[in-house]
């Protein structure tokens, strides 16, 4: 297994796994790490995929400075076990680009991978098609189609693309930017409706030729959580955003259930919520229950 990846053994006790924080994005409704404290109580090993905040070269580097020294102390103290992988907002956040749990049954990975063009709905799709399409390229024939060279051709993309609205510190000039990126022209609303209808599938495609033995894969990127099984049998957990205007999932782990949960606020904090979905964590997939 590359350091690029990696196997953790399921142990006994809890495992949680969320994504997409986005602490120091006016859009997160994250304004204070101290705000996850009830839904990191009890917890033996956290796993955060990806996007936790952005450590991409900034207008204001103090700033972000800040953000990861912040964050950074704060997860080293909440938790036994706490796994960073990385996203495409933090694509040096760790050297772990993806997860395998439970035997190989448990994919986990941020989820940018499944499009070619990282974020098909950004104003960013010409620079990062060339660029992942060049980088691509220059790896042999057996590289090129492995999903951790993939994956690092991706993070160092990321890595090399500037933070845009994410780093504007006046409110006015930060929801100018975020029109501008994300809802004009009109077309990047359409984009993103079809990359979230795509998300589930597209997903499925890539564990099919990476890991064709996994029964779930666990993604955030998109901000649409959900749960689906597709017409292959892997079940796509999307773990959503803390951003708005969709809430967010986590996903438990013991060693025998894998359960997924809403995450609600109550009085200004984060705490686990309802029960949406369980399935069992057995050699077959005989036995989940999807819960309304």
């Amino acid at each position: 297994m590359s350091h690029f990846s990696r196997q953790l053994t399921q142990v006994p006790g809890l495992i949680r796994i969320f994504s997409d924080l986005h602490y120091g994005d006016r859009a997160s409704r994250l304004r204070s790490l101290e705000q996850l404290n009830p839904l990191l109580d009890g917890v033996d090993q956290l796993i955060l995929n990806g996007d936790t905040f952005d450590t991409r070269p900034s207008s204001h580097p103090q700033q972000t400075a800040r953000i990861r020294a912040e964050t950074m102390a704060y997860f080293a103290n909440c938790a036994p076990t706490v796994t960073h992988l990385t996203g495409n907002h933090d694509p040096d956040i760790s050297t772990h680009h993806c997860l395998d749990l439970a035997g190989g049954h448990i994919f986990v990975t941020h989820g940018d991978i499944i499009f070619e063009d990282v974020v098909p709905w950004g104003r960013d799709t010409e620079y990062f098609t060339a660029r992942i399409n060049r980088d691509l390229a220059a790896l042999d024939e057996k590289s090129r189609h492995q999903l951790e060279p993939r994956l690092t051709v991706y993070r160092s993309a990321c890595l090399d693309l500037p933070q845009g609205h994410q780093a504007e510190p006046n409110p006015l000039k930060y929801a100018l930017q975020v029109l501008a990126d994300n809802i004009w022209p009109p077309q990047r609303s359409l984009r993103i409706l079809r990359a979230w209808q795509e998300t589930p599938n597209r997903a499925a495609a890539i564990a099919a030729i990476h890991r064709p033995a996994a029964r779930f894969m666990l993604i955030g990127h998109t901000p649409r959580p959900g749960v689906w099984t597709t017409t292959s049998g892997l079940t796509v957990i999307n773990t959503g955003s803390l951003s708005r205007p969709f809430g967010a999932l986590a996903v438990d782990l013991n060693p025998t259930q894998l359960t997924v949960r809403r995450i609600v606020a109550r009085a200004g904090y984060f705490q686990p919520g309802p029960v949406i979905a369980e399935f069992a964590l057995a050699e077959t997939p005989a036995s989940s229950k999807m819960l309304t």
